[in-house]
């Protein structure tokens, strides 16, 4: 069946949340994030009149406070982002019930076969943008394309308030004139070797030996050479219901302390533990999601023999896989849990660990007394950084 993936994308989302709520400030340079004052931490958001000053997102707070200094610095209101984000995302699910979400401000759609009941994909990207636009106040850009890669190039192709359609026969006429840094994938470093082997947009990939590419970036070559060609499989991971739970943790600033990254694999590893025993059910399959400073982002995943149950098991086949990516600042880090078997009707291990039983007996009591005193009553040493003596 031919593969029909919408991207939507909230335009410059907090900083377009404290624009609709002060209307005084539209028309204005925001910059939502840390406060300049301090000399620390980064911009978590920038409107587009703060753009044209040159001030991005994850900028150096008092850098973005030289190029702007006009600006309105706001700090960030995460509650109602998310009451925000909460009304988008009940209106995609009105269309689909694949709705992959990528950040608080941004998700994938699988509109495949919904066209006898929603019409045709062009209508409903441009009836989800009116939607959003009702709801909220706010204007969002919807890419639509068959697969995911080309879907978030297209969303990204005319902002703000863009609507961009990728054909199947228009795929090459998009992606051959596109910088090659916009190839998935391609962070700094990458680009660099590229554009010194002379590709230097991404229809230039295409005309090198795959050979001479493979010496140069490694087994990233089968890799590039396939979003080039306009290429990508991957499928839909909705993040929700019966079919998967994650967590995730953003950083302020770029986080390059190993030791900080480990706890708050950990932490995570034990939010997560306790969704999944309030939901009765465990899960065989656990993936890690690792953003780099570059906003190079990495998943990795393993089906594990048995089912886990508790955050040791959550952490241990985390830790695992993300080890090779913590080196290094990061900006991101997340764990999702999926594959899942009911508890109750879990096949019995007969090899299941003592100590397993025992730290699930032990996890079961501190759920018990975080939920009659309150999240955060008690948790684990663990996750509680030593301070250096």
């Amino acid at each position: 069946m031919y593969r029909v993936v919408l991207h939507v994308d909230m335009d410059a989302f907090y900083a377009s949340v404290e624009q609709l709520d002060r209307p005084d400030l539209r028309g204005k340079p925001v910059i939502v994030g840390a406060d300049p004052s301090s000399g620390r931490g980064v911009v978590s958001a920038a409107s587009y009149e703060a753009r044209e000053f040159g001030v991005r997102s994850a900028m150096p707070i008092i850098q973005a406070f030289r190029a702007c200094p006009h600006g309105n610095y706001m700090r960030p209101r995460f509650a109602r982002y998310k009451e925000i984000s909460d009304i988008v995302f009940d209106i995609l699910r009105e269309y689909s019930p694949s709705v992959e979400p990528l950040s608080i401000d941004e998700a994938f759609v699988d509109l495949t076969g919904t066209e006898r009941l929603h019409g045709s994909p062009e209508s409903v990207g441009r009836a989800i943008k009116a939607r959003i636009f009702e709801r909220t106040g706010l204007v969002a850009s919807v890419g639509i394309a068959p697969n995911k890669f080309l879907a978030k190039l297209a969303s990204d192709h005319d902002k703000p308030d863009g609507f961009v359609v990728i054909y199947d026969d228009k795929i090459r006429e998009f992606l051959d004139p596109l910088p090659i840094g916009r190839l998935w994938g391609v962070g700094p470093a990458t680009e660099r070797t590229l554009l010194g082997m002379g590709i230097v947009r991404i229809g230039d990939l295409l005309k090198i030996d795959e050979g001479e590419l493979r010496r140069r970036v490694g087994d990233f070559a089968v890799h590039f050479r396939k979003l080039a060609m306009g290429e990508d499989d991957r499928g839909f991971d909705d993040h929700g219901g019966r079919g998967g739970m994650s967590i995730e943790r953003t950083y302020l600033h770029d986080e390059p302390d190993l030791d900080k990254k480990i706890i708050t694999l950990r932490a995570l590893a034990d939010k997560l533990s306790v969704r999944i025993r309030k939901a009765g059910v465990v899960g065989k399959t656990i993936t890690v999601k690792v953003r780099h400073a570059d906003f190079t982002t990495i998943t990795r995943a393993k089906t594990l023999p048995s089912p886990v149950k508790n955050s040791e098991e959550i952490y241990h086949a985390a830790l695992k896989l993300a080890e090779p990516e913590m080196e290094g600042a990061i900006r991101l880090l997340g764990i999702r849990i999926s594959n899942f078997v009911g508890d109750e009707g879990e096949q019995l291990d007969l090899f299941a660990s003592p100590q397993n039983e025992k730290i699930e007996r032990l996890e079961r009591a501190l759920d018990d007394i975080n939920q009659k005193f309150g999240d955060g009553s008690i948790s684990r040493a663990k996750t509680i950084r030593k301070k250096k003596e």
